[in-house]
């Protein structure tokens, strides 16, 4: 583990390869898993104000499910995540004309609709954030529904923290993500 700042981070951003491909996988994060994806309170409130611009790209069943129980709800760990269509999949899921499953969040940014990329969690993905009282862990989860991201990640040799520094600069900021490549230019120095 390595720390810098308030937060704890796992040696596996420095070592192991990530890099999403979605020509293979589909987007298939999107869809599989059993619970939405982690909210903060502003980012609900975020959402729920960004309805009226993405409602036209969300599925009938996810227009259902958000009329009914809103755009998140509280899992099992009494964290605020997206809701979710029969057990599985993002309300904010689309399929796009490649059969590639996609975020309306992201798409309304992209077409510069909202100031808002997305939640912060997804964005992240695959490293997922564990607060604590004094520290935050930072840690790289691994989904099999992510395989071929590690096989592309290998292949051009790219680092988790490397393909994710847009969302670890905005989480976290440029400085933090400065000590972040120093530590693991360091890293590499005293493994050889």
């Amino acid at each position: 583990m390595l720390q810098i700042d308030e937060t704890i981070i796992s040696f596996d951003l420095l070592e192991e390869h990530f890099v999403c491909d979605l020509a293979k996988c589909k987007g298939n994060c999107c869809i599989e898993g059993d619970a939405g994806a982690p909210l903060t309170l502003n980012e609900v409130k975020i959402i729920e104000n960004l309805l009226p611009i993405i409602w036209d790209d969300l599925t009938e069943k996810s227009k259902e499910v958000i009329l009914k129980q809103g755009v998140s709800y509280i899992d099992e760990d009494e964290e605020s995540v997206t809701s979710i269509v029969d057990g599985r999949e993002c309300v904010f899921t689309f399929t796009d004309q490649h059969g590639i499953c996609k975020c309306a969040i992201e798409k309304a940014f992209r077409e510069g609709k909202s100031k808002f990329y997305k939640p912060v969690s997804c964005h992240l993905y695959p490293v997922r954030l564990q607060k604590y009282n004094e520290f935050t862990a930072v840690n790289y989860h691994r989904w099999s529904v992510c395989e071929c991201a590690i096989v592309l990640g290998r292949k051009l040799k790219m680092p988790v923290y490397q393909f994710l520094k847009e969302p670890l600069v905005r989480q976290f900021g440029q400085e933090w993500f400065n000590q972040l490549e120093l530590a693991d230019r360091e890293f590499k120095l005293n493994k050889r």
